[in-house]
This record gives C-alpha cells, sequence and structure tokens, in this order.
C-alpha cells in the first residue's frame, strides 16, 4: 500500500508540470514576433558556455531583415546596441508586468531607429543603452518594430526572443505561454552517466553506462558502481516537430519508486545563469562538446526556481542489493521520455583524498608559485577541485613572464578570481605601461591591461588555463575596402580591424573633421552612408583612431570620392 501511494504521488507530481505552466502564465496573450510560423533553433533553458539560453531562437529561414512585430501592446522601454551580446535589441514592456525583447536586429522601425541614430550621433557614440518613458514609442500588438537580422554575438541569422518579469528581470520560459508550435516528439535519451560523490564530480570524473532503446523505453545493464555515494547525469536532447535538437525542460530522477531529484527550466535571472555550471558536466561539454545534465546538485548550486531544495540527488547505497532507477524526462507540451535501469555496489574504490591545495566550496583559497598567486573566493568553485598551480618557460616572443598554468580550462569557477604575475626581468616604466594579460582558455584567449601591484601585474579573470605578462609595443590597424582615393558607389564603408595582442578596444572615425557613426560587426567596422556623406559630395577624407588593450594609439588618414 506504502508504494501505491508513493506512486500516485509521482503521477500526480509529473501531470501537474504542465497544468501548473498553464495556469500560472497567461496563454494566447502574446502573438508569434515573426510573420512566419515559429520554428525553434534553440529553446529557453538551452545548455550554453557558461549560460542558460534565455529565451528562444526563431529561425528567418536564414535570411535578414524579415519582419520582427510586436508580441503584445505596450511601448519601447529600452534599446541596447552593442558589439557582442544582442548586438541591436528592443525591449517592450507591456501591461500584465511583463517585458519582451527582441535581439539581433538588424534595423529599429523608422521613428526609433531616426532617434537612436540622433543620440549616437549627439553622444559620438555608436554603443548604446537607452531607455524611454511609456509615451514615447508606444507600439501595438502586431506593429513592425525592427527587421531580423544576424548582429553582436549571433552565428547566423535568426531572432532572439525573451519574455521576463518586468519587476525582478527573471527571464520566463517562453513556451509557457502557449505559442503554437508543433511538437509530437518526446525527448531523446542517448547516454547515461554515474560519479562518486565521495569526493568531487570532477574527479575522477563521468563514468559512461551504454543505453538502449526498447519501444518507447530506454534502459541499461544493470549499473556496477565502486562507490557507496554516487549521482547520475543524462545525456539527451528534445525536439519540436520541426527545428534543431534543443534543450531539456524538465527531469526526475527516482530510485527503489522513491523521488530523489527533480529540475524544471521555468525561469531564471541573469544574476543567476552562470549557475548553469553547477548543473551539466562542464568538463564534457568544454572538452568534448557534450551537453550532460546532473541529476544532482553540485554543492554550491544556487540557483533558484530550478529544484526542490530537499532533494539533492545524492544517492547513498547501504547494502549490495540491486536497487530500481527511474529517469523521467518531459517537454513543456507533456511528451514524455522514461529510462528505467537497476543499480549495485560493487567492491568500493579508493577514496580520492583533499591536498593542500584543494579548493573546497564555500572556502577562500589563496595557492601561490613562485612567481604568481591566485585568490580564489569562497564562491570560486561549484565542487571541490584538488588544484594544480604551475609555472613554464613561455614560448611567446612578446613574454616577460614565465606562463603560469592555473589548473585546467576544464574546470568552472563562478566568479572572478584575483590573478598575481610577477615579470622574469626589470622593465623600465615605459615598458610597464604596455604589459598586457593573455589568458589562454583553449578555445579562446583574453587580454587584458591589469594593474600594477608592487612588482606584480594584477589582473581579474572568470575562466581558468595559463596566464603570461606579454610587452605590446605593437600598433592597432585598420585596412580600407577600397582604393586609396576611389569613388564609392556602393552603400557601405568598410574597415578590417586587427591587433597583433588582444582586440581593438576604442575606435573613432571623422569624416572631414566632424565624428562618423561606424558599427562594430565582428572584427569590422562599418558605415552605412547618410546625410552625414551624400551621393556627389566631392572628395573626403577620413581619420580613423583605433586603440589596443595594451593603450597603444594608432591614428590613419584615408580618402574616397562620393
Amino acid at each position: 500500500m506504502k508504494i501505491f501511494h508513493k506512486l500516485l504521488f509521482i503521477l500526480f507530481f509529473i501531470n501537474a508540470i504542465t497544468a501548473q505552466a498553464q495556469n500560472t502564465y497567461l496563454q494566447n496573450y502574446f502573438r508569434n514576433p515573426l510573420n512566419i510560423p515559429m520554428q525553434l533553433a534553440a529553446n529557453f533553458g538551452a545548455v550554453r558556455t557558461n549560460h542558460f539560453h534565455m529565451g528562444l531562437d526563431l529561425r528567418t529561414n536564414s535570411q535578414e531583415n524579415l519582419t520582427v512585430v510586436a508580441a503584445a501592446d505596450g511601448y519601447v522601454s529600452r534599446i541596447k546596441v552593442e558589439r557582442y551580446g544582442f548586438g541591436n535589441a528592443v525591449y517592450i514592456t507591456h501591461p500584465n508586468g511583463y517585458t519582451t525583447l527582441y535581439a539581433h536586429l538588424n534595423k529599429y522601425y523608422d521613428q526609433l531607429d531616426e532617434y537612436v541614430k540622433e543620440r549616437q550621433y549627439k553622444d559620438e557614440k555608436w554603443e548604446q543603452d537607452i531607455t524611454f518613458s511609456p509615451g514615447q514609442f508606444p507600439v501595438t500588438k502586431g506593429q513592425l518594430i525592427a527587421l531580423s537580422g544576424n548582429t553582436g554575438g549571433s552565428a547566423g541569422p535568426h531572432l532572439h526572443f525573451e519574455i521576463r518579469d518586468t519587476k525582478t528581470e527573471e527571464c520566463i520560459n517562453p513556451l509557457l505561454f502557449g505559442f503554437n508550435i508543433p511538437d509530437s516528439i518526446a525527448p531523446v535519451i542517448s547516454g547515461l552517466y554515474w560519479y562518486d560523490r565521495r569526493f568531487s564530480t570532477y574527479e575522477p570524473g563521468a563514468n559512461g553506462i551504454a543505453v538502449k532503446k526498447m519501444g518507447n523505453m530506454y534502459t541499461t545493464d544493470v549499473i556496477q558502481v565502486s562507490s557507496p555515494t554516487i549521482s547520475l547525469a543524462i545525456k539527451a536532447f528534445d525536439k519540436a516537430n520541426q527545428g534543431f535538437n534543443l534543450g531539456i525542460y524538465h527531469a526526475e530522477l527516482l530510485m527503489d519508486d522513491e523521488v530523489m531529484y527533480s529540475f524544471s527550466i521555468d525561469k531564471v535571472s541573469y544574476d543567476d545563469t552562470r549557475y548553469i555550471n553547477g548543473c551539466i558536466d562542464y568538463p564534457k561539454l568544454i572538452q568534448d562538446k557534450m551537453s550532460i545534465q546532473h541529476l544532482s546538485s553540485l554543492p554550491s548550486m544556487k540557483l533558484k526556481n530550478y529544484s526542490p531544495s530537499d532533494l539533492n540527488g545524492i544517492i547513498n547505497l547501504k547494502d549490495e542489493n540491486v536497487h530500481s532507477v527511474e529517469i523521467i524526462l518531459k517537454d513543456v507540451n507533456g511528451n514524455t521520455s522514461r529510462l528505467k535501469t537497476k543499480v549495485k555496489l560493487s567492491k568500493t574504490s579508493d577514496q580520492i583524498s583533499s591536498t593542500n591545495t584543494t579548493v573546497k566550496v564555500n572556502e577562500r583559497k589563496t595557492i601561490t608559485t613562485e612567481n604568481a598567486e591566485i585568490n580564489l573566493s569562497k564562491n570560486a568553485v561549484y565542487d571541490a577541485v584538488n588544484f594544480q598551480m604551475s609555472e613554464k618557460s613561455s614560448t611567446n616572443r612578446d613574454a616577460v613572464s614565465n606562463t603560469i598554468v592555473l589548473h585546467s580550462p576544464y574546470i568552472p569557477v563562478h566568479d572572478n578570481y584575483t590573478l598575481k604575475i610577477k615579470p622574469n626581468r626589470k622593465l623600465t616604466n615605459e615598458e610597464k605601461g604596455k604589459v598586457v594579460v593573455l589568458l589562454d582558455y583553449g578555445s579562446d584567449t583574453n587580454v587584458g591591461k591589469g594593474k600594477w601591484n608592487g612588482d606584480r601585474v594584477e589582473s581579474e579573470f572568470n575562466r581558468l588555463g595559463t596566464a603570461t605578462l606579454l610587452l605590446d609595443q605593437s600598433m592597432p590597424s585598420v585596412s580600407p575596402g577600397w582604393k586609396e582615393g576611389a569613388l564609392i558607389t556602393g552603400s557601405t564603408l568598410r574597415l578590417k580591424g586587427a591587433a597583433t595582442i588582444g582586440d581593438i578596444v576604442a575606435f573613432r572615425a571623422e569624416l572631414d573633421g566632424k565624428w562618423l557613426r561606424f558599427a562594430r560587426m565582428k572584427d569590422d567596422f562599418v558605415y552605412i552612408f547618410d546625410e552625414k556623406c551624400p551621393r556627389a559630395s566631392g572628395s573626403h577624407t577620413l581619420k580613423v583612431t583605433t586603440v589596443n588593450a595594451a593603450g597603444n594609439k594608432n591614428t590613419q588618414t584615408f580618402t574616397f570620392q562620393r
């Protein structure tokens, strides 16, 4: 009878998820922001490096400049113009307590676009973040607000669409609002993993288990584990009837018919989005490009509204009996997949021990080498790390320090750490002003100026890897897409930016002595001809000033005919 009651509770819990979402959020209040059927390239909660995907990526048939319309009545409350991130974005505040966001746009609607352009020329600054009062730019449901594009941190033409709580600014899963996206496909399970939780999920790491599909059910062989304290993780993806592989909305873990863990990705704030690193196997994501989600809470995972606080998913095996395990995955529409298996404790393996350089959850830690020091906050790690820090000679010709090895780029840190590095030779005051810190984390690099603190350069980063002091005496530059003095008949001027170390951090263009609005498109700078340089206006001189991370400034002059 006890087991029967547990099963009834579980069934009720599962069925309540979709019903709760439908009761909590207004259905059909918001319309499709495009005038083509909604097809998803990515959904809310999909795994990204160091953050959840915070909205829907809507496909635009691989095209730009599709009509983007207001999802409901309201007013334009904010716009952003930035090189990365959202690119060109519009925020619309609605009377029902929500704000919608539309990102990676090419152009705002005419009245708004003209206002933004005037502000840019007034401020002599292309990047903008402007807020508006309710009466300035009111919009009605279905009204044109922008043209879709591929600006900012976009890898291809699409529309990024979010719904936020206006007061808290939490992002809400838009699929909970009843958009018509046909979906009759249950999540697909392709892998199962177990972890020894006596020390850390990072050491020794994931143990893979082959998954077999049996009709509408998934299963595995009996899972033989060598630790009495374990947790599980799932490799899976969801899919609508049309579109790409999507993230998992809801998961549950049961052992011997008892709920051990569950999560639902209903809402996340940008303040909390980095906690995704406490929900996934980060080493597998970075090293193997595999999205594996834990069915347990890592020790410092503090994401709100994601999982019940009293269900941590840690499985304690107190005997060598065979125990039943069930994993349930659901999408917003209730399509469900189940994996049933069994777990058994076999001979227990040795336990990994802490060292004097172990970084533990909720503890500050300072680790030093002969010429470097790292200071990690109490919020630095999501699980314990036996931190390895060392020095080696640098092969970079501009290096003025040893290369500092900061454990591994495959282990995440939650917030900024402070790093101090001592140069390996005496530098003049002029040279000190040209020193930058290069952090290499495998997939990319980050260059920062840092500041001198005694005989060391101090900087902050939020990823691990290798760090080196470089003396940067190079000049940034731009190269024009036209020959000197040429007649330009097209609609744009394009300059290709280049920096030997790091990036161009400041750019200014003046046409015949007056500031000219160039947009930053990845490494290019693009000016769309406007009234500042009309046709048949004769010869023009363009002066461009660029600055790199070290502060080196370069001014170049180009001429053209119009």
